[in-house]
This record gives structure tokens, C-alpha cells and sequence, in this order.
């Protein structure tokens, strides 16, 4: 078992590197496994397609839940060159992976300039404390899209998930 897992972790850090000479992309890579076979990769696309959600992970995400014609990944572990930033970290938490196993951690990438750790004490703080200001409006109206999904839209009579 360790060995497949290692092996997995091999392909992830292995793409980084590839995908950084091919690409010139930031050297981050993650792989996604069910049942012992990997079902998707993913790779840094951030600066390619000018997009800061285009993280390895994210991207791997997408892949794996198109490929699996579902939203969750309740079966699923996650193999990243490094250590998932908060949104990536968010992301898996949403699509139900199972496990997360990383080769460098957050505090490795921050020494080369990727660091995201300020963006997860700023999610910690009250609202009114956050540096970048988070105002509510309009929520009397907005409520109600929330009430007809549960009414007439949601499979659950509930939350989606």
C-alpha cells in the first residue's frame, strides 16, 4: 500500500516538474485516485489561462468529476506536490475526497514566494474585521431563491450535499 502511494505521489511531483519546463507554470501538480488508479491530473494553469482559480488541484477536481459524472469524490484521495492553499483545501472539502497526502508543505512553498496562509487567517477573522470589506444587502430578497430550491428544485428537500 505505501508503495502505491508513493508511486501516486512520484506521478504528482513528476508533473510539477514537466509541466514547469513545458509550461514555465508554477511547479504544482495533483493527482486523484479511486480505487487504486488514478482518474484525473491536474496542474498549475493560473498564469496560462490568466485565471487564479486554475490551481493543480482545482483543475483536478474538474477533471475527476467529469470523468466520474458526479460532483463528489467521496471514494477519492488527493496526491499534491504541495501542501493545498485554502481555496484548493475548500475545493477537496466540497467534492468529498477522502484523503489529502502532499510532498512540501505551505511553509516550503513560502519560501520561494507561494504563500497563502494570509488569506486563511483573513477567512478566520469576523467579517467586520477583514481587511477586505464583505457587506450584505438585499437579503430579504435574496432569501427567497433559497427557499424555492428547497421547495422545488433540491433532490433532498434540503441541502444538495
Amino acid at each position: 500500500m505505501q508503495a502505491e502511494r508513493e508511486a501516486f505521489m512520484q506521478r504528482a511531483l513528476d508533473l510539477s516538474f514537466e509541466k514547469m519546463r513545458e509550461l514555465r507554470a508554477a511547479p504544482f501538480a495533483a493527482v486523484i485516485v479511486k480505487n487504486n488508479k488514478i482518474i484525473a491530473e491536474g496542474w498549475s494553469e493560473v498564469v496560462e489561462k490568466h485565471d487564479p482559480t486554475a490551481h493543480a488541484e482545482i483543475n483536478a477536481i474538474r477533471k475527476a468529476c467529469e470523468v466520474s459524472g458526479d460532483y463528489k469524490l467521496r471514494e477519492c484521495e488527493i496526491y499534491c506536490s504541495t501542501e493545498p492553499c485554502p481555496m484548493c483545501l475548500a475545493a477537496i472539502y466540497l467534492a468529498g475526497i477522502s484523503k489529502v497526502y502532499y510532498a512540501n508543505s505551505v511553509r516550503d512553498a513560502e519560501e520561494f514566494g507561494f504563500g497563502h496562509q494570509d488569506i486563511a487567517a483573513e477567512i478566520a477573522m469576523d467579517r467586520k474585521q477583514r481587511i477586505m470589506p464583505s457587506i450584505q444587502m438585499m437579503d430579504s430578497e435574496a432569501y427567497y431563491a433559497l427557499q424555492e430550491w428547497q421547495e422545488n428544485y433540491s433532490p433532498s428537500g434540503g441541502y444538495a450535499d
